[in-house]
């Protein structure tokens, strides 16, 4: 009896590993081949040339020798992008001085912060939080605590475009398209890596320093530039927010004013599914941020060394100087900020949600109802789509 119970399992699961392996198979197939390769007519369907493009693939190992011969990105320090200095000054505002403030305090009103990661090296401590917006991406607050370093020097550190592709590997492309001389506001280019499955992103970034008695409010965010054409590769990241909070803290080993804290907060839309995203961000989250640390020791080094400092660093020292008391009446204000300029592009319905519950047991009805192979194979079949539809929404 108990040999005949044993044939029979043995006989479902080989039917349902018959039926199941093909579906995955092509799941991992459709998605790689959906990364690696946008039709243009999907993007732009009025200006696409039918004739010559129909079958035109992202390459995905393409390289930046390539991204160099596309027009629009060579920009420099000196070089217009159309728009005036006052309109320059207006991207990065005191408003959003007044979220990063509420961020900075908790006080945005948003969902609570569940910890994901807490690692320390001989110099630095590192903490990491995320959060699940209804209709956003996910969000990250992480603090990092770099032993012997000022305010000063970690400000220009993480301002420092030139010398930051010496640390991050993902940045492959970087330049000024316009700044300010007054606020030290910035428009900059970024291209960063991604794996092979997916296309280069390209950014196009604001960014503002806030001085308030050393302790330093750094706002970066997506801008619109409607100089700098989009292109079908790099693809364009519209959805990003990226700023930090820099200030000095108490050493762990002497307890001076030796130590920097930064409180650094960071979203965006890469355009890949969210759940995605998430599993990649916490896989390569901590070998990331530990070069933090041996980048900033060789900044230093050089700093003390008397190399010139690079326009990027020049233009950190640039910023609008305010006071504590300032500070505080926007940490006090009662509005809700929680939106920022950056969220008006959101749609009505997130494109990066799971896969809706429906849509999976829906398939598992129709591959069940095809299958000759008995009750028993069937319902194994629905209990999996269940399971699968709750983890989904779990996710």
């Amino acid at each position: 009896m108990f040999e005949n119970s044993s044939v029979f399992v043995m006989d479902i699961l080989g039917n349902l590993v018959t039926f199941i392996a093909p579906l995955w198979i092509a799941v991992i197939f459709g998605v790689v081949v959906g990364w690696a390769w946008k039709p243009k007519w999907a993007i732009e369907p009025n200006n696409y040339s039918w004739s010559t493009n129909l079958f035109k693939f992202r390459i995905p190992w393409f390289n930046y020798s390539e991204l160099q011969n596309q027009p629009g990105l060579e920009y420099s320090a000196t070089s217009s992008s159309g728009e005036s200095e006052k309109g320059l000054r207006s991207i990065v505002t005191e408003h959003d001085l007044q979220n990063l403030c509420k961020l900075v305090e908790e006080k945005d009103g948003g969902p609570a912060w569940i910890q994901m990661m807490d690692r320390s090296t001989p110099n630095m401590t590192y903490q990491a939080w995320r959060r699940d917006q209804e209709n956003g991406p996910p969000q990250y607050r992480s603090r990092t605590v770099f032993e012997d370093a000022s305010p000063e020097l970690v400000r220009d550190f993480f301002w420092d475009d030139e010398f930051r592709s010496r640390w991050d590997d993902m940045l492959i492309h970087a330049s000024t398209i316009q700044e300010c001389e007054v606020t030290g506001t910035m428009m900059v280019q970024w291209v960063r890596k991604f794996p092979f499955f997916c296309s280069d992103r390209e950014y196009i970034i604001g960014r503002r320093i806030w001085d308030a008695e050393r302790t330093y409010y750094c706002v970066t965010k997506g801008v619109p530039c409607s100089s700098i054409p989009r292109q079908s590769k790099p693809r364009r990241v519209d959805l990003y927010y990226s700023s930090f909070f820099i200030r000095a803290v108490k050493s762990r080993k002497d307890g001076q004013l030796t130590s920097c804290e930064v409180l650094f907060f960071h979203y965006e839309d890469m355009g890949i599914p969210w759940e995605i995203a998430k599993l990649g961000v916490r896989q390569g989250m901590w070998g990331a941020v530990k070069k933090f640390d041996p980048g900033l020791r060789t900044y230093k080094k050089e700093r003390d060394s008397g190399v010139p400092l690079s326009p990027c660093a020049n233009n950190a020292k640039i910023n609008t100087k305010v006071t504590a008391d300032y500070v505080r009446c926007l940490e006090d204000s009662t509005s809700n900020l929680l939106e920022t300029e950056n969220q008006d592009s959101f749609d009505d319905k997130p494109i990066g949600r799971s896969i809706p519950k429906l849509l999976v047991v829906g398939g598992a009805i129709a591959l069940a109802c095809t299958l000759d192979q008995g009750l028993v194979t069937k319902a194994v079949v629905f209990g999996i789509a269940r399971r699968f539809g709750k983890f989904g929404r779990r996710l």
